[in-house]
Protein backbone atom coordinates (compact mmCIF):
# COMPACT_ATOMS: atom_id res chain seq x y z
CA UNK A 1 0.00 0.00 0.00
CA UNK A 2 3.22 2.34 0.78
CA UNK A 3 4.47 1.73 -3.01
CA UNK A 4 0.89 2.77 -3.99
CA UNK A 5 0.46 6.18 -2.06
CA UNK A 6 4.35 6.91 -3.07
CA UNK A 7 3.45 6.39 -6.60
CA UNK A 8 0.49 8.90 -6.72
CA UNK A 9 2.04 11.32 -4.48
CA UNK A 10 4.55 11.45 -6.66
CA UNK A 11 2.29 11.55 -9.93
CA UNK A 12 0.20 14.50 -9.59
CA UNK A 13 -1.73 14.93 -12.23
CA UNK A 14 -2.80 11.04 -12.98
CA UNK A 15 -3.25 11.46 -8.80
CA UNK A 16 -5.86 14.30 -9.92
CA UNK A 17 -7.30 12.35 -12.60
CA UNK A 18 -8.01 9.13 -10.39
CA UNK A 19 -9.55 11.19 -7.49
CA UNK A 20 -12.24 12.73 -9.71
CA UNK A 21 -12.34 9.24 -11.51
CA UNK A 22 -13.28 7.79 -7.72
CA UNK A 23 -15.63 10.77 -7.21
CA UNK A 24 -17.73 9.96 -10.00
CA UNK A 25 -18.13 6.57 -9.05
CA UNK A 26 -18.70 7.59 -5.97
CA UNK A 27 -21.42 9.90 -6.90
CA UNK A 28 -22.67 7.27 -9.46
CA UNK A 29 -22.84 4.75 -6.02
CA UNK A 30 -24.43 7.11 -3.83
CA UNK A 31 -27.18 8.16 -6.38
CA UNK A 32 -27.95 4.40 -7.65
CA UNK A 33 -27.83 2.39 -4.24
CA UNK A 34 -29.20 5.14 -2.03
CA UNK A 35 -26.07 5.29 -0.10
CA UNK A 36 -22.61 3.82 0.01
CA UNK A 37 -20.36 6.22 -1.61
CA UNK A 38 -17.98 6.34 1.47
CA UNK A 39 -17.00 2.70 0.89
CA UNK A 40 -15.11 4.47 -2.65
CA UNK A 41 -14.14 7.27 -1.78
CA UNK A 42 -12.47 6.77 1.97
CA UNK A 43 -10.18 4.47 0.43
CA UNK A 44 -9.79 6.91 -2.88
CA UNK A 45 -8.79 9.71 -0.53
CA UNK A 46 -6.22 8.00 1.65
CA UNK A 47 -4.77 6.29 -1.28
CA UNK A 48 -4.81 8.88 -4.01
CA UNK A 49 -4.52 11.96 -1.89
CA UNK A 50 -2.64 10.58 0.79
CA UNK A 51 -4.73 12.15 3.40
CA UNK A 52 -5.38 10.84 7.03
CA UNK A 53 -7.77 8.06 7.74
CA UNK A 54 -9.85 10.59 10.06
CA UNK A 55 -9.90 13.38 7.57
CA UNK A 56 -10.48 11.20 4.82
CA UNK A 57 -13.75 10.20 6.81
CA UNK A 58 -14.83 13.48 7.20
CA UNK A 59 -14.41 14.66 4.23
CA UNK A 60 -16.42 11.43 2.31
CA UNK A 61 -19.42 12.86 5.02
CA UNK A 62 -19.00 16.26 3.97
CA UNK A 63 -18.69 15.44 -0.01
CA UNK A 64 -21.75 13.04 0.17
CA UNK A 65 -23.85 15.42 2.13
CA UNK A 66 -25.19 16.90 -0.67
CA UNK A 67 -25.03 14.61 -3.42
CA UNK A 68 -27.26 12.73 -0.88
CA UNK A 69 -29.44 15.90 -0.54
CA UNK A 70 -30.13 15.90 -4.16
CA UNK A 71 -30.32 12.54 -4.90
CA UNK A 72 -33.20 12.51 -2.00
CA UNK A 73 -34.85 15.80 -3.88
CA UNK A 74 -34.86 13.36 -7.41
CA UNK A 75 -36.16 10.15 -5.56
CA UNK A 76 -39.06 11.95 -4.06
CA UNK A 77 -39.79 14.06 -7.15
CA UNK A 78 -40.18 10.59 -8.91
CA UNK A 79 -42.20 8.69 -6.03
CA UNK A 80 -39.46 6.57 -5.10
CA UNK A 81 -40.02 7.67 -1.18
CA UNK A 82 -41.97 6.19 1.63
CA UNK A 83 -42.97 9.05 4.18
CA UNK A 84 -44.49 7.21 6.73
CA UNK A 85 -41.06 5.06 7.12
CA UNK A 86 -38.43 7.42 5.45
CA UNK A 87 -39.18 10.65 8.15
CA UNK A 88 -38.17 7.47 11.13
CA UNK A 89 -35.02 6.97 9.78
CA UNK A 90 -34.13 10.37 8.73
CA UNK A 91 -34.67 10.99 12.27
CA UNK A 92 -32.58 8.22 13.02
CA UNK A 93 -30.06 8.62 10.27
CA UNK A 94 -28.90 11.90 11.76
CA UNK A 95 -28.33 11.34 15.27
CA UNK A 96 -27.05 8.52 14.31
CA UNK A 97 -24.56 10.64 12.10
CA UNK A 98 -24.18 13.13 15.10
CA UNK A 99 -22.61 10.23 17.34
CA UNK A 100 -20.50 8.83 14.93
CA UNK A 101 -18.87 12.20 14.34
CA UNK A 102 -18.05 12.46 17.84
CA UNK A 103 -16.96 8.61 17.71
CA UNK A 104 -14.41 9.60 15.21
CA UNK A 105 -12.95 12.18 17.15
CA UNK A 106 -12.40 9.98 20.04
CA UNK A 107 -10.95 6.53 18.55
CA UNK A 108 -7.71 5.57 16.50
CA UNK A 109 -7.45 6.39 13.28
CA UNK A 110 -6.16 2.04 13.19
CA UNK A 111 -9.27 1.40 15.01
CA UNK A 112 -11.55 2.92 12.40
CA UNK A 113 -9.59 1.46 9.48
CA UNK A 114 -9.70 -1.58 11.46
CA UNK A 115 -13.96 -1.13 11.95
CA UNK A 116 -14.25 0.44 8.60
CA UNK A 117 -12.92 -2.30 6.34
CA UNK A 118 -14.35 -5.21 8.82
CA UNK A 119 -17.41 -3.60 7.78
CA UNK A 120 -16.83 -3.49 4.08
CA UNK A 121 -15.69 -6.84 4.29
CA UNK A 122 -18.33 -8.52 5.85
CA UNK A 123 -20.95 -6.75 3.69
CA UNK A 124 -19.21 -7.52 0.54
CA UNK A 125 -19.17 -11.51 2.04
CA UNK A 126 -23.10 -11.06 2.66
CA UNK A 127 -23.73 -10.07 -0.62
CA UNK A 128 -22.27 -12.79 -2.21
CA UNK A 129 -23.52 -15.33 -0.10
CA UNK A 130 -27.13 -14.05 -0.08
Amino acid sequence: MKNVKDFFASHKKISFVATVSAALLTGVANGLFGGGGGMLAVPAYTVLQGMETKKAHATAVAAILPLSAISAVIYIIGGNFNPSFGYYVCGAVIIGGIAGSFILKKISSQLLEFVFYGVMLAAGIRMLTK
